[in-house]
Order: structure tokens, then sequence, then C-alpha cells
């Protein structure tokens, strides 16, 4: 479970090039891994921001601001930073850039959790930290160009996102697994809508 959590990043990064038709610059993929590779090494040595007292509400929000939701949401917000002040050049790719910065972060998760053996750290926190770098600029697609009948649900559904994440991680953490499957289901949908339409775009 070790090997996913490090390996399986890189791996759908790669996937994600061959399916994705924007093509990211190399001035924003290293900054990316740089400023990753930063928040990584803080992270880990300063530890959760949220100290997470069981199962109830704390344990909910330190998946939020810890371990599932911010740290994906933070490249996220740092290159519409860079996109706005046109800070980087080429294609704008919101995913690659944010797979690119949480891979450092799951290589030393990777190394943190292994003693664990914890599948809920080792496997599920990493789908979820794709599932919401490739859906929610999936769903921002859709506001911005698809058409008004779309924009709607996607507002709500990118709303919705983290917080099912979230709730997700919370459920496996608990052990409820008839609450965290669907809610799993749920979150990888515009992440599975997203490479299926990348594919097929790609191949007309």
């Amino acid at each position: 479970m070790s090997i996913f959590c490090l390996l399986w990043l890189p791996l759908f990064y790669l996937f994600w090039r061959s399916v994705s038709p924007a093509g990211e610059s190399g001035y924003g993929g290293v900054w990316a891994l740089l400023l990753g590779s930063v928040a990584a090494i803080f992270q880990f040595f300063y530890g959760a921001f949220i100290k997470p007292g069981g199962f109830g509400f704390s344990r909910w929000l330190s998946g939020c601001v810890d371990l599932v939701v911010a740290p994906v949401l933070l490249p996220l917000l740092v290159y519409l930073v860079m996109a706005l002040f046109r800070l980087n050049s080429g294609t704008l790719d919101f995913t690659g850039f944010a797979l690119l910065w949480i891979i450092p972060m799951g290589a030393l998760r990777a190394v943190n959790w292994g003693a664990q053996g914890d599948p809920v750290l080792l496997v599920l926190v990493p789908l979820l930290w794709t599932a919401i770098a490739a859906g929610l600029p999936f769903l921002g697609g859709i506001i911005l160009r698809g058409p008004w009948l779309a924009r709607i649900p996607a507002v709500l559904a990118g709303l919705a996102l983290p917080l099912l994440a979230a709730t997700a991680y919370w459920a496996f953490f608990r052990q409820d697994h008839r609450l965290g499957l669907p809610l799993l289901a749920l979150s990888l949908i515009p992440l599975g809508v997203g490479c299926a339409q990348g594919a097929w775009n790609n191949r007309r």
C-alpha cells in the first residue's frame, strides 16, 4: 500500500497528460514541484493543524484541513493567481499543476504512513486527492464554457465535491463502508467523466 501511495500520483499524472489536450509548460511544472516540495516539507515537520479527537467533527475537519481537501485546493488557488497575473505561459492545466504539486506530499506521506499500513491513508486519501485535483477543474470548465443549463449543477457539484471527499474519508475512518462507498463513488464521478471526455476528444 505504501507503493500505491508513492506511485499513484506520478502514474496518474502521466495518464492525465496522455488524455488531456492541455499541454502544461515546463515553467508551471517546475514551480508546481518546487512549491509542492516546500509545502510538503513544511507540513511534515509542522504536523497537523487540526488535532482530531476521535470520530466526530474534529476528525472530519482534520480531513478537510490536513489530509484531503486543503492540500489540493492550495495548488489550485495558487495556479489561479498565476493565471490571473499571467505568471504562467502556455495552455492552462489546473489538474496537471495540482497533481505535480502533491506528488512530493504523496512521497513523504508514503514514508510517514507506511509503518501504519492503513489503507484509508495509503490508498483512499491519494484517490481523493486525485478526485479533487481533476474534478474541480473539470467542473470549472463547465461553469465557464458549458451550456447554461449545465452551469448551475456544475456550481453545486463543485461546492459539494470537497465536502463529499472529506466525508468519505471520515466515513471510512469510522469503518462505515455503507456510507463511505457511495460518497467515494460520487467524489470520483467528475474525475471519471473528465478523463473519458479527454480520451474521447483525443480520438477525434
